[in-house]
């Protein structure tokens, strides 16, 4: 971490705490796990946002990135990073890579992250950075989200970056029984709810709302 951003990654590491607080009756959660709170503090989040935007990089609110898409607000990734209850052995498939950010804080919370992401110059951006910050537990691949990577299925956790309508089958599919998925589901940029889904040993799902949330959309293929 550059020291001309301790203070300002100080304050929003501040900001999210009373996040967490503020928002305890709905999520459950009077405080996150400290192993996310020390990813967050060590993942650098100036290094994941256009240059022109870097005075901005460490406030606690979305910032865009570049066609049409953003990097998450800092306590919505850890919040979603929280509600996995990540184990460092975990293998975990992020749906939406963007700038790499909610990657890079997953790759150090377990062992291997497998991220997709459909926007070609985003995906070979995030490959750099990860290059650079010696990320060596990151892949990201170029895909549809709503198939997710079944090559390396089943996975302990799911978490999606972007807003889906309903469930994607196939990722339901590729959640490990006993494993967890964060995901917004609702309409494009409005009655969208944060969902946690976990699946019993058994294969049943279980459904909790956390909170409304505003995330960009699942990006549609043709």
């Amino acid at each position: 971490m550059e020291s001309a951003f301790d203070d300002e990654m100080q304050l929003m590491l501040d900001e999210i705490r009373s996040d967490v607080r503020n928002t305890r009756a709905l999520t459950g959660r009077h405080e996150l796990n400290p192993r996310v709170i020390e990813a967050l503090r060590t993942v650098p989040r100036h290094v994941f946002v256009p240059e022109e935007l870097r005075d901005r990089a460490y406030r606690n609110s979305p910032q865009p990135i570049g066609h049409g898409q953003t990097i998450s607000q800092p306590y919505i990734v850890a919040l979603m990073s929280d509600l996995i209850d990540p184990k460092a052995a975990d293998v975990v498939l992020e749906i939406g890579t963007g700038s790499g950010y909610h990657a890079a804080i997953l790759a150090k919370l377990v062992a291997q992250v497998y991220s997709l992401e459909i926007i070609a110059e985003l995906a070979e951006k995030a490959r750099e950075r990860f290059r650079a910050m010696a990320l060596g537990n990151v892949e990201v691949r170029l895909g549809d989200g709503h198939l997710g990577w079944p090559e390396h299925a089943p996975y302990d956790a799911i978490v999606v970056t972007a807003a889906a309508r309903e469930l994607p089958a196939a990722l339901i599919e590729q959640l490990k029984p006993g494993g967890s998925l964060v995901i917004p589901v609702g309409e494009h940029f409005f009655g969208q709810e944060l969902q946690l889904i976990r699946k019993d040993l058994a294969g049943h799902l279980h459904v909790v709302g956390v909170l409304p949330v505003v995330f960009v959309p699942f990006v549609e293929t043709a």
